[in-house]
């Protein structure tokens, strides 16, 4: 078992602890986003107005509310009003496909979604009420006050959908006492203290971002919110870290490698928590040295964010998943699930106060995965089966070796290959649909989808099912390749062999066709696409994300293009326009922008 935090501290609520933080310290900076800064005390008094707005749309103690915002310090003012009334909050990232959200709405019985102006037109279609964040301004703050929630951690806190192997989202439900034992645990490992600011540059959809949100503030510190144009840019990233004395920041691999290829010096005070993803060898090596403390964090969403840590040597070596934080037992089992000997590969079993309620209306699922823990009736008695392969090492240190099911990340990502399989059936041309990881080179894992088309079916029209597979799908489960496989390979005993699946450089891959750039700007830009995806030649109607790019790929082009003669252009232009030609058009458009002030200034 690892270290205790006394149970009777794990049914106070998150709110009431941050509530004590503001007493403390009314005038001291809590939030900054931009230009904005919030007070403990404006952050108090925010979102107990917004608390007595929840209140008067008829929102009470074990209700779920949507969360349907931009990334600011309204959306944490949101959270703590939710929490304050005994509800639980549904994070709706905006950029989620309408379907997905819809799903999640209805699943998660949520009959409430605090927006925002900006927002509201294009809110998922669902049988729920909106709520517009500055409804509240003109409430008093005890309006509608009821009796403050009873504290007993067994209210819900959050729902959080992931990827499901059925084809649909699943949502895990964390309690009071899930979220509370996972914040005292890293309180003090690996620790913040209250003059030291924490940069959160994660999306509220993905789980880890509650550290990133909730630590500073239970500790009195403040937290600095990345913009989600700023939190994929690794220059801007740098700025904001130094404009702030940002000390401490937690981020997947990806976005330290953003921050590192920005030219990032690192900083001798600095703490890093790495997660979401296997810590990568080489990027270990390149970071540790750079700050005062390298944590590799590791923990499903089931088991509330981080389930053990590892405090990385300044060498970068060895990379392992460490020991478990406060009140969590972990177990390396074997098929009996019996405790496997020390250095001996097994299936990894996380059991304690951190263990979720479970899954939303999935009982089946449930009993698979939530199962009752043979060696402890602590904390309910349960443990969860995380489909991974480790062993434990003589010092107590849990090694991760590989996944045991086809759950794969990719850029912190959490991505259950079955349910875009799932998608991919449903399309009317296509038979089957096969999905897979493949990585031309380190640290460029992409998703190849090899397609059966239905005997009889016209060809298939790639701009068209990337078209549709937007409409069902985040972008990130979105195939960079798209393979005609006519019939699969096969194991002996009939399954389909994955293994045996042709790369796309080696297939007939479905892609636009080509058309020849036209002009400078969309010559240059075609150039650097080429360049940068290793690619012969790239068409101007292109989409750079669909030809294999992302986010480290996007920084490395952003970067040459400024080079290039265009300084002032931003990441999430590149996102927002990844099709070559609407890009062009951007470029020139800032081109002539900047030669127009020229003139002026002259």
């Amino acid at each position: 078992m690892a270290p205790i935090i006394d149970p009777d501290q794990l049914v106070t609520r998150v709110e009431r602890l941050i509530e004590a933080r503001a007493l403390e310290h009314q005038g001291k900076t809590a939030l900054i986003c931009g230009q904005d800064r919030l007070t403990y005390g404006e952050l108090l008094e925010r979102s107990a107005r917004l608390a007595a707005a929840l209140r008067m749309a008829g929102a009470a103690q074990g209700h779920v509310i949507g969360l349907y915002l931009e990334r600011s310090e309204d959306m944490v003012a949101a959270m703590l009003a939710v929490l304050r009334i005994g509800a639980a909050y549904l994070p709706l990232d905006p950029d989620f496909p309408p379907q997905r959200l819809e799903h999640m709405i209805a699943d998660s019985g949520t009959r409430l979604v605090i927006t925002q102006p900006e927002l509201s037109a294009q809110a998922p279609a669902g049988d729920y009420e909106q709520l517009d964040i500055d409804a509240s301004a003109s409430l008093a703050p005890d309006a509608g006050t009821p009796a403050e929630p009873e504290e007993n951690g067994a209210d819900l806190a959050y729902l959080l959908y992931t990827s499901g192997s059925t084809g649909k989202p699943k949502g895990v439900a964390i309690t009071t006492r899930n979220l509370m034992n996972f914040l005292l645990s890293m309180a003090q490992e690996p620790g913040l203290d209250a003059d030291t600011p924490l940069l959160a540059v994660t999306t509220l959809s993905f789980d880890i971002s509650m550290l990133e949100l909730l630590l500073p503030l239970i500790v009195g510190s403040s937290v600095v919110i990345a913009r989600a144009e700023d939190a994929a840019d690794g220059e801007r990233l740098a700025a904001l870290i130094a404009e702030h004395g940002v000390g401490a920041m937690q981020a997947t691999p990806t976005t330290w490698r953003l921050l590192l290829e920005a030219g990032w010096a690192g900083d001798a005070g600095f703490k890093a928590l790495c997660g979401g993803e296997p810590l990568p060898a080489d990027l270990a090596r390149d970071l540790a040295p750079k700050v005062g403390a390298l944590w590799n964090m590791y923990g499903p969403t089931e088991t509330t964010i981080w389930s053990t840590c590892y405090r990385v040597p300044e060498s970068g070596a060895p990379v392992l998943i460490g020991k478990p934080i406060a009140n969590t037992s972990v177990y390396v089992l074997d098929k009996a699930m019996r405790p496997v000997p020390i250095g001996v590969p097994g299936e990894i079993f996380i059991g304690g106060a951190g263990v979720a309620q479970g899954y939303v209306a999935l009982p089946e699922q449930n009993a698979e995965r939530f199962v009752p823990d043979p060696f402890t009736e602590d904390f309910g008695g349960r443990m969860y089966r995380t489909g991974d392969f480790g062993r434990q090492l003589a010092d107590g240190n849990l090694e991760f070796r590989e996944r045991t099911d086809r759950q794969v990340k990719i850029r912190g990502f959490r991505i259950e290959l079955p349910e875009i399989e799932a998608q991919l059936g449903q399309h009317p041309a296509i038979a089957q649909g096969v999905v897979k990881v493949w990585e031309p080179r380190a640290n460029d894992a992409r998703l190849v989808a090899y397609l059966q088309p239905e005997p009889g079916s016209a060809e298939l029209d790639v701009a068209a099912l990337r078209d549709w597979l937007r409409e069902r799908l985040p972008g990130y489960m979105i195939p960079q390749h798209l393979v005609i496989q006519h019939s699969f390979p096969l194991t002996p005993n009939g399954k389909i062999n994955r293994r045996a699946l042709p790369e796309p450089e080696d297939a007939p891959t479905l892609e636009i066709p080509y058309v020849a750039p036209e002009g400078e700007t969309e010559t240059t830009l075609a150039a650097v696409f080429a360049e940068i995806l290793r690619l012969e030649q790239v068409s101007a109607t292109a989409n750079f994300f669909d030809l294999g790019g992302h986010s480290i790929l996007a920084t490395r082009a952003l970067a040459q293009l400024r080079r290039s003669g265009w300084p002032s252009l931003t990441l999430r232009a590149i996102f927002q326009e990844p099709d070559l030609r609407s890009l062009a058009r951007h470029l020139d458009s800032l081109r002539s922008a900047s030669e127009d002030r020229e003139e002026l200034e002259f």
